[in-house]
């Protein structure tokens, strides 16, 4: 009896599973490279309700991020500044603009302006922002210089392997706590001998264990 199928076909179940291999590999392989922080986080710069120009009060007026960002030296947390906040100043300064409009309802009606937040963990990770502004590390480490920026954007992936990266190798981030809101700060030349004193101080050993930020 004459066979249907030449030889050749003998070899076509392997040829089959190997491209299927290829593609499933492939496909995995892109989506775990441009599905990653670093291509689908950096760079997130929403539309706020109001423009808000954070060179203009951070940069150009140097106003200290603590002052609208009060809790983050004792709180996990850094919170968002409320209305009464920004109308310290606007009670008084640009009153008539038209771009302050939600601002001053928000403050007249009682009701929070519903900003758009940028940096966003996942509610599977801890971070605690106290633990880290107290031991000097520095606001722009995380969140770049945003003295810069007219509006703010996400410039780290804040990905595991971003954090276990600086766990791991904490010195280069680390600064007088009195700078910590200082953009501009420049590391002296006795940094790395002031890091070991100051690690000895404080007991710096940023933990890498899985418990650490997933409670």
């Amino acid at each position: 009896m004459a066979q249907i199928f030449p030889k050749a076909a003998n070899r076509l179940p392997l040829v089959t599973a190997l491209v299927a291999g290829l593609v499933v590999c492939g496909a995995v392989g892109f989506f775990w490279y441009y599905g990653a922080p670093e291509y689908t986080d950096v760079g997130y710069r929403p539309d706020q309700p109001v423009k808000y120009s954070h060179k203009v009060h951070a940069g150009n007026m140097a106003i200290d991020c603590r002052y609208c960002h009060t809790t983050v030296e004792w709180s996990s947390k850094a919170n968002v500044p409320p209305t009464r906040t920004c109308m310290n100043c606007h009670s008084l300064v640009g009153q008539d603009l038209a771009t302050l409009e939600l601002v001053r309802s928000s403050w007249e009606e009682n009701e929070p302006i519903e900003w758009i937040r940028i940096h966003d963990l996942g509610d599977y990770a801890y971070f605690n922002h106290a633990a880290h502004v107290r031991v000097g590390v520095g606001c722009i480490e995380c969140h770049g210089n945003v003295a810069e920026m007219e509006i703010v954007q996400q410039v780290e992936p804040l990905s595991m392997g971003w954090c276990l990266d600086c766990h791991r190798s904490p010195d280069e981030y680390l600064r007088p706590p009195d700078q910590v809101t200082n953009m501009y700060w420049v590391k002296p030349d006795n940094h790395a001998e002031w890091v070991t004193a100051w690690k000895e101080t404080m007991n710096i050993n940023p933990p890498e264990d899985c418990s650490a930020c997933h409670h």
